[in-house]
């Protein structure tokens, strides 16, 4: 927190310099549909974190933030219509929480000038801001996801996964198929034979899939899932007693209910988070200035678990930005301009999460204009019956791996949509 500098901009503020109504952030939630156990808790985060700055801190340099909700249904039309119908409202920057709006929302966008986070999910290439002006999605990709299994497989069999078997079961959607490249070139680096199995939305049908698990017994199974999908996915592995050790998820796919409803039978699943587990000083925080003040954005449940915890870490590095908006421009009315280059100036450190009263919940990274997408560094997590433990610390991604994909799917879509590079030579 820049809390110096940014009394010196509410001073200014108090002094007679025009102050803003309030700095918004909508919020493209799903509170209904078959997505909607996923999108609630983010939601209640990243509102709560809000409300707690606004209660505890007058806002953000003196001004209060405002997190307007449209409902989206994880709809890619319906989240475009939530986008064209908030951004006049002064947006700083719109969170959608889902990959198919994360590429309608690339073009429009960069050309209405408004900055555009999809943190650990949507466009991974978008990590590239020569190409993509407007989009980050720091501090980690679906790449480095996809890499950071790979890397801890290795370590877990002696840096050597030939002769393996890995079969990734996946939501057939964009969000879904993104980690197939990066995992077919993994696959062909490191000896291992990947098999994959495509599971239709919502998720609810997945026997065919796992009657081939049961048959084939690949060595490791990796679940790209959302949703319904993943409760389905951990209750069919429980079913034909896969050792659930062996079944891993990305960070979409290691949320509370995806395995409380199996319990201790789910013992022994893992996954990656991009947030470190545990309490920190900001629940009790949100608690008392949040929660029993009656303003929480939900029924307060949610409170610390895995998604919420995620949603108000977004909201965290939201306002990060925008305190340093503050600080770059001098004024406390921010603009889109303004948070968009705050942005790619950003730096979190341990300092900061401290301040915030999350102390490590995520990785240290910063951003520059070429790199968006920050050091792609998550930890494994594993479900002991009861609750997530962590296993490990954050697990670094093969970047020469996923540096040469980048570079080569942003270079397709810059010379699709007649992009120059961005970037000023150093």
């Amino acid at each position: 927190m820049k809390k110096l500098t940014l009394l010196a901009v509410a001073a200014a503020v108090a002094a007679g310099s025009p102050a803003a109504a309030d700095l918004v952030f909508p919020s493209l939630s799903y509170r209904t549909g078959p997505y909607a156990a996923g999108g609630i808790p983010f939601a209640d985060g990243y509102a709560d974190y809000m409300t707690l700055l606004n209660q505890r801190d007058g806002g953000i340099g003196g001004v209060e933030t405002r997190v307007p909700e449209c409902e989206t249904a994880y709809n890619t039309e319906r989240g475009v219509e939530c986008y064209e119908s908030t951004r006049g409202e002064g947006a700083l920057v719109y969170q959608p929480l889902s990959t198919g709006i994360t590429y309608q929302l690339i073009p429009r966008t960069a050309a209405d000038g408004i900055p555009l986070h999809t943190m650990g999910y949507g466009r991974t290439s978008a990590s590239n801001g020569n190409v993509f002006s407007h989009t980050f999605n720091y501090p980690a990709n679906y790449w480095d996801a996809a890499s950071a299994i790979v890397n801890q497989l290795l370590e877990e069999n002696d840096g050597s996964l030939e002769g393996k078997t890995i079969a990734l079961i996946y939501h057939n959607s964009a969000y879904g198929r993104e980690p197939i490249r990066t995992l077919e070139t993994l696959s062909e680096m490191h000896g291992f034979e990947l098999t994959q199995l495509a599971v239709d939305h919502p998720g609810q049908e997945q026997g065919n899939q796992w009657l081939q698990i049961r048959r084939e017994r690949p060595d490791y199974v990796v679940m790209w899932g959302w949703g319904v999908m993943n409760q389905v996915a951990v209750q069919e592995a429980i079913n034909i007693r896969y050792p659930m050790e062996n079944f891993i998820g990305n960070w979409w796919a290691g949320a509370d209910h995806d395995v409380e409803s199996a319990g201790a039978d789910a013992a022994g699943y893992r996954s990656l988070n991009m947030t470190r587990l545990g309490d920190m000083p900001v629940f009790d925080e949100i608690r008392e200035h949040v929660h029993d003040a009656g303003l929480a954005a939900g029924d307060g449940s949610n409170l610390g678990n895995v998604l919420y915890t995620r949603g108000m870490y977004a909201a965290f590095l939201a306002a990060e930005a925008a305190e340093l908006a503050q600080e770059m421009s001098g004024v406390a009315e921010i603009d889109a301009s303004m948070m968009r280059d705050a942005m790619e100036a950003l730096e979190i450190t341990e300092e900061d999460m401290a301040a915030a009263g999350m102390p490590g919940i995520g990785p240290e990274f910063s951003v520059t204009c070429e790199n968006h997408g920050g050091n792609g560094m998550a930890i494994m997590q594993q479900w002991d019956g009861e609750q997530w433990v962590t296993l490990t610390d954050f697990i670094a991604p093969d970047d020469s791996v996923i540096d040469p994909l980048i570079a080569e799917d942003s270079a397709q879509y810059a010379e699709e949509n007649g992009i120059e590079p961005q970037c000023a030579e150093s």
